[in-house]
């Protein structure tokens, strides 16, 4: 089959022509970014956060007319508060294990600061520290987050300490994350080195490395060190407190509903509403709404683009066979099969699809690199791209399809008639 006569053809009708390839690169420019996106999303959504996730839930509370945190003696009532709560949490027949703690991945409630392996050095020393975000916590952590150790050892009841929550004590001992580790210490053996918190002078001494967790944000501002988390043995004290709740399995349901009457009757001067106890399931799906929203808002696009770039195929194929019934009259009696008038149209359409591909191409090329420049989103892989042009070419011959076929079944004989 020639591509010389349908090229001249397609001439006749520049305008269609033209509107058809500029939809179809829109739409391929369009589509393989939302695509991408929607990867991004779905990629930050399921990501693991390092925790043993299941049967883990986080009450939040907030004691009324709670001593000052800002002085010695209120500290030492406050942190006696915190472990009566502790133990009566504990002593729950439907929990495994409490541990206290400031925040928890995808909390976005984060304590972030600089670790280095010098001292004295504070964050905008460019070179010489890393971002971390911090939790503070106890010996009962690693059992109710279900981290895990992949060198060193655990915390033990010996190196927890407390303090107020705008105090700032040395630190002796710390446990990092792999991903922290590496940073700080590339050639490995981390277990025992000494680093330096906040541009501090005392060492902390890493005893320990957990293979994952999560900082508790989520935001963009983070992604720099989304893994570098550092662990505090130590029980923050203020007129709020957050504990980190493993049920036993099968009881979550009921840990969860005696938390409330459990902690008012060790002390009922407090506030636990509605929102104060949460599985970590709920806070996972309420970090990860907008992004859930983005990817469908991104399905819907593609899907509607589609849509109308199909319909404008089947409706301009639609038009030009009527146009040239005679013709294909014509072509039918001198000889022209069936499939020889299906595979003219389809070859057309492709003309049109590949025209439009290239131009949709440079087009999701500069899409990509504008929402680079003003929203940090990442290269688009040429992958997608590829892609990309092979679903709007496979689209163009299905939409084209059902039209084409309708042009085969003209008789012979309509090259007769007379319009």
């Amino acid at each position: 089959m020639k591509l010389h006569p349908m090229i001249a053809a397609l001439r006749k009708h520049k305008a269609g022509v033209v509107l058809i390839a500029l939809q179809i690169a829109l739409t391929l420019a369009i589509v393989c970014n939302a695509i991408f996106i929607i990867g991004q999303r779905i990629d930050r959504v399921n990501r693991p956060t390092g925790l043993d996730e299941s049967n883990l839930f986080l009450v939040t509370q907030q004691w009324v007319g709670a001593p000052s945190a800002d002085t010695a003696d209120g500290v030492a009532k406050l942190d006696a508060m915190q472990k009566e709560d502790l133990a009566a949490l504990r002593n729950l027949p439907s929990v495994a294990s409490v541990a206290p703690i400031n925040s928890l991945p995808l909390l976005n409630s984060t304590w972030a600061g600089s670790v280095s392996t010098k001292p004295d050095r504070k964050f905008s020393d460019k070179g010489d520290n890393v971002r971390t975000a911090y939790y503070f916590t106890d010996d009962q952590a690693m059992s109710t987050l279900g981290l895990k150790i992949v060198a060193g050892r655990a915390f033990n009841a010996g190196d927890v300490q407390h303090q107020g929550f705008r105090d700032n004590p040395p630190r002796p001992i710390v446990i990092v994350t792999k991903a922290l580790a590496d940073k700080l210490f590339p050639q490995g053996g981390a277990v025992g080195k000494a680093i330096y918190v906040d541009g501090s002078s005392s060492p902390s001494t890493i005893v320990g490395v957990v293979a994952r967790m999560q900082v508790p944000a989520t935001g963009t501002w983070v992604n720099g060190f989304t893994w570098n988390a550092t662990l505090v043995p130590s029980r923050l004290d203020a007129n709020f407190a957050r504990y980190a709740v493993r049920a036993k399995p099968g009881q979550m349901e009921a840990a969860m509903r005696a938390v409330a009457p459990t902690l008012y009757q060790v002390n009922p001067l407090r506030v636990l509403d509605d929102d104060s106890v949460k599985s970590f399931a709920d806070i996972r799906a309420h970090a990860y709404r907008a992004d859930v929203g983005m990817a469908v808002l991104m399905g819907v696009i593609c899907l509607i683009l589609l849509s109308v770039t199909a319909a404008g195929i089947v409706g301009l194929t639609s038009f030009w066979v009527g146009q040239r019934h005679k013709q294909i009259g014509v072509r039918r009696a001198l000889g022209a099969r069936k499939a020889d008038i299906l595979h003219y149209f389809q070859l057309e359409n492709l003309l049109i699809a590949g025209s439009g591909a290239v131009g949709g191409v440079l087009l999701a090329i500069g899409l990509n690199m504008l929402l680079m420049k003003h929203y940090e989103m990442d290269r688009l892989p040429i992958l997608y791209v590829l892609v990309g042009v092979a679903a709007v070419l496979l689209l163009g011959q299905g939409a084209v399809f059902v039209p084409a076929r309708r042009a085969s079944n003209v008789p012979p004989v309509a090259a007769t008639r007379v319009a």
